[in-house]
């Protein structure tokens, strides 16, 4: 019997990694996967004697069966090499957040980039904690996982909610960036509804996320996988954008960086953390590298690659636009150049794609908790309506706070700042506490406390932003 149990907890192990092989670029869908799945803990469970009721559901099984599922899972999910992990986290740090980069610097001033490369050592440093809590606990498969491993049952709630809670904020903020890109790649178009009170640009993005809705009845994730990858060809193609526009002199890049502006520290540390925001899918990863001692390396490099990308991007924006520099950069880029028009393409269709990507940890999540007597259409037909429902609301707040910068430094200080430094520093404190020397310890506990108000500071200000702007709509 014990034999059978682990032969299907491995079975599961290796069909979940035959589903998302290849899309471990998508950040926020592989780590809903994971999210999703059956907990490994109900099996392992049964393996160690405690008397919990097995979940799963097998009536069989050989130990040649067992063994073939362990060779089949150590074949298909610990297959990345050095570089192309350094790939794939690279893919999964760069994303919405460099659009705002420029915005962030000039706002804060030349100096604030000390604070993004400051947090970019930080959230390097707290992905290396990630892979240490792998290292003590090898059972645990996920972000989730490590926060059970630590506090339990209160810690797998606790990293679920901030995860679905990043999740649908930055969905928000696609659909912001969607509307705002969208007003430009069809400027001077002009379309209205007689029932609808809403501009062309607002319809415009209307059409646009029905158009993206079908994608959320896709059973199939495998179907949808590709779309992750676009994430890097977006950030390629707007820093290289940007990049010509300097280089070919189209703008000049003459504009003074003020030294510092420490009232608006607050709300662009926000922007800062956002973009660093990945960690959720770095157990993923590690799980995922043939040689997991080295995931530390990998991490050092994929964060400093990044770090510069950003900081470049951020130095080039502010240099070539000054004060005039949009929350998002394609939004400054001159309108008759033709790559501004690849840009602002790019930026359009990417949202597009992200709403099943998304989705997924909701709808795996939704179709486990269905009745297992329903058919499966009746199961596509509550998945794909509750996404829809969500969607809708998710356009609808996007439309009624059309306000980018604000939203996104929002996400970044009230959800960001406690996946990517609070909890990755108390998880390996609380898991590690009985080896953990006297300096780690007082680091740790700074970074916490570093992170908490750094968040509290953050979320204050971009929230009384958001009130003002809405304020001022109003009244105009």
């Amino acid at each position: 019997m014990r034999i059978m149990r682990v032969t299907c907890a491995k079975l599961w192990t290796s069909i979940q990694s035959r589903l998302l092989h290849g899309s471990q670029i998508s950040g926020e869908s592989v780590q809903g996967v994971k999210l999703a799945a059956p907990p490994w803990i109900g099996c392992e469970s049964c393996v160690e004697g405690e008397k919990k009721v097995c979940r799963c559901e097998c009536e069989t099984g050989t130990v040649e069966l067992k063994l073939q599922a362990v060779e089949e899972e150590k074949n298909a999910g610990a297959n990345s090499s050095f570089a192309h992990a350094v790939i794939n986290m690279v893919g999964m740090l760069i994303g919405l957040g460099q659009l705002s980069t420029p915005y962030a610097l000039e706002n804060g001033g030349w100096s604030s980039a000390f604070l993004l490369v400051g947090l970019g050592l930080v959230c390097a440093y707290t992905s290396h904690l990630l892979g240490k809590c792998l290292d003590k606990s090898p059972k645990s498969r996920s972000y989730t996982d490590i926060g059970q491993e630590a506090f339990g049952s209160k810690g797998r709630v606790i990293a679920a909610t901030f995860i679905y809670l990043e999740i649908f904020m930055a969905l928000i903020s696609y659909t912001i960036s969607l509307h705002d890109n969208l007003s430009l790649v069809f400027s001077g178009t002009r379309i209205s509804a007689r029932w609808a009170h809403m501009s062309s640009s607002q319809l415009l993005t209307v059409i646009a996320v029905l158009i993206a809705l079908p994608s959320l009845w896709l059973r199939d994730l495998s179907s949808i996988s590709f779309l992750s990858s676009g994430g890097i060809l977006m950030s390629i193609i707007i820093f290289t954008s940007v990049a010509l526009t300097a280089i070919f002199g189209v703008v000049r890049s003459d504009h003074e960086i003020p030294a510092l502006q420490i009232r608006n520290i607050p709300m662009i540390s926000g922007l800062y953390v956002f973009s660093y925001a990945g960690h959720i899918v770095f157990p993923d990863l590690y799980k995922s590298m043939k040689d997991p001692s080295k995931f530390t390396k990998v991490s050092i490099v994929s964060f400093a690659l990044v770090t510069a990308l950003y900081t470049a991007l951020a130095f080039m924006g502010a240099r070539m636009f000054g004060p005039a520099v949009s929350s998002q950069i394609t939004l400054s880029l001159p309108r008759n150049f033709v790559i501004t028009k690849v840009a602002q393409w790019a930026t359009v269709l990417t949202p597009m794609t992200k709403y099943a990507l998304e989705f997924a940890p909701f709808a795996m999540q939704l179709d486990r908790s269905l009745a297992r007597s329903m058919s499966s259409s009746s199961r596509l037909a509550v998945r794909g309506t509750t996404g829809s429902v969500l969607v809708v609301v998710i356009l609808a707040l996007a439309l009624s706070v059309p306000y980018f910068e604000y939203v996104l430094s929002l996400t970044g200080s009230l959800v960001s700042i406690c996946i990517c430094v609070v909890l990755p520093c108390g998880f390996y404190t609380k898991i590690c506490w009985p080896s953990l020397s006297k300096p780690l310890l007082v680091l740790n506990v700074t970074l916490i406390g570093f992170g908490c108000v750094l968040g509290v500071f953050g979320t204050i200000s971009s929230s009384k932003s958001i009130i003002k702007s809405l304020q001022g709509h109003r009244s105009a």
